[in-house]
C-alpha cells in the first residue's frame, strides 16, 4: 500500500511534466540507436570508458568449474561462454573482462556478482532460473556494460546495482517472466556510500511484462532512462525515490497503469523529469521536480517508434558478438 504522501503527491504532480526543468546542457547524437545497436552510450562511457577486456586472449569455457575460473582470474581477458551452463550461488567476476555469449548461450542458476572490481563487459547471455541476482553489481564497482541480455524467471534482481557503484550502462535487454527487475541503491539507509554515485544509463531495454523495478532508484542523479519499451507492467514502471534523480525520455509504455511515479513503499520520493514518451492505454504518470544534466551524447529514437526498434532488437541473439 502506497503511503499518504504519495497520494497527495500524485495528486499536486500528475500533470506537472511541462513546467519541469532538466538542469545543465545535453548533446543528441544525430544518428539513430537502431542503427547501431553495438555502440556504447551513456554513463559507461564516462570516468574514462568501458572496455572490458578489449584485445585480450579469448578463452571459451563450456562449463561451470571452466567459467569461474575465467571469470575470477586477476588478468584482462575476453571471455566466451557456449552452450548451457548450470551453476548455483554467484560467481564473482574480476575487472578488464568481456564476458560474451556464443548463440543460445545460457546461464542457468546462477549468477554474477562484481564486487568491487571495474571495467566489466557482459553480452549477449539469456540469464534464467537464478537463485539470488542474475547480475549484481556492487561496493564501488565502476565502468560496467551489460548490454543484449535475456532475463527470466529468477528469484530476485535481474540487474541490479547498489553500495556506491557508477558509470554504468544497461542497453538492449529483455526481461520476461519475471517480477523485480532492476534496482538501483539497495537501502534507504545507505546514503553515505551512495549519494553522488549510482549513475546508470537504462536504454533500448524491454521490460516485457516484468512487474516491477524498471527500475527502482535511490540517491542517483541523474540517472537516464531513454528509450525503453514497456509492455504489460503489472506494478510500474519506473520510481525515483530517497533524493535520485530520473530523466525519463522517450520511452513507449503500452498497457502499463502506472508509468513512472516518485517514492515507494517507505522510500520517501526523488525528483523525475518525463519528456516526449509515448502512451498506449497507460496512465500518465507522476513527475516533480529538477534532474542533473546529461553529461554525454546520445541518440534517441522518436518514442512512437521505439517498440518495433526494442522488439526486433533486445534481448540475446539479436547482435553478432
Amino acid at each position: 500500500m502506497r503511503t499518504s504522501w504519495r497520494r497527495t503527491l500524485l495528486a499536486t504532480t500528475a500533470t506537472a511534466t511541462a513546467s519541469l526543468l532538466v538542469v545543465g546542457a545535453l548533446t543528441v547524437i544525430s544518428s539513430p540507436a537502431s542503427a547501431a545497436p553495438n555502440y556504447l552510450v551513456g554513463w559507461a562511457t564516462q570516468n574514462g570508458g568501458t572496455t572490458g577486456g578489449g584485445s585480450s586472449p579469448t578463452t571459451t569455457v563450456t562449463t561451470a568449474a571452466a567459467l569461474t575460473s575465467a571469470l575470477g582470474s586477476s588478468s584482462a581477458s575476453v571471455i566466451r561462454v557456449s552452450g548451457t551452463i548450470t551453476c548455483s550461488g554467484m560467481l564473482r567476476v574480476r575487472s578488464n573482462k568481456t564476458i560474451l555469449g556464443n548463440a543460445g548461450a545460457t546461464i542457468a542458476g546462477c549468477g554474477f556478482t562484481v564486487n568491487g572490481d571495474r571495467n566489466v563487459i557482459i553480452r549477449n547471455l539469456t540469464f534464467r532460473n537464478w537463485g539470488d541476482d542474475a547480475i549484481n553489481v556492487e561496493q564501488n564497482a565502476t565502468n560496467l556494460w551489460i548490454d543484449h541480455n535475456t532475463f527470466t524467471a529468477g528469484y530476485d534482481g535481474a540487474v541490479d546495482i547498489k553500495r556506491g557503484s557508477d558509470f554504468i550502462t544497461v542497453s538492449w535487454n529483455r526481461v520476461h517472466n519475471h517480477d523485480k527487475t532492476m534496482l538501483l541503491g539497495h537501502s534507504d539507509s545507505n546514503a553515505g556510500q551512495d549519494q553522488g554515485k549510482l549513475r546508470v544509463t537504462y536504454h533500448h531495454n524491454y521490460f516485457d511484462g516484468s512487474n516491477q523495478r524498471n527500475p527502482r532508484v535511490r540517491f542517483g542523479n541523474p540517472v537516464h532512462v531513454f528509450n525503453n519499451f514497456y509492455r504489460s507492467n503489472g506494478g510500474y514502471g519506473v520510481a525515483s525515490t530517497m533524493g535520485g534523480g530520473v530523466l525519463v525520455e522517450g520511452n513507449y509504455f503500452e498497457n502499463v497503469r502506472d508509468p513512472y511515479h516518485l517514492g515507494e513503499g517507505s522510500s520517501g520520493p526523488g525528483t523525475l523529469v518525463a519528456r516526449n514518451n509515448h502512451f498506449v492505454n497507460s496512465g500518465a504518470g507522476q513527475a516533480g521536480g529538477s534532474v542533473a544534466g546529461i553529461p554525454y551524447g546520445y541518440p534517441l529514437d522518436p518514442a512512437a517508434n521505439v517498440k518495433s526498434i526494442v522488439t526486433n532488437g533486445a534481448g540475446a541473439g539479436k547482435i553478432s558478438v
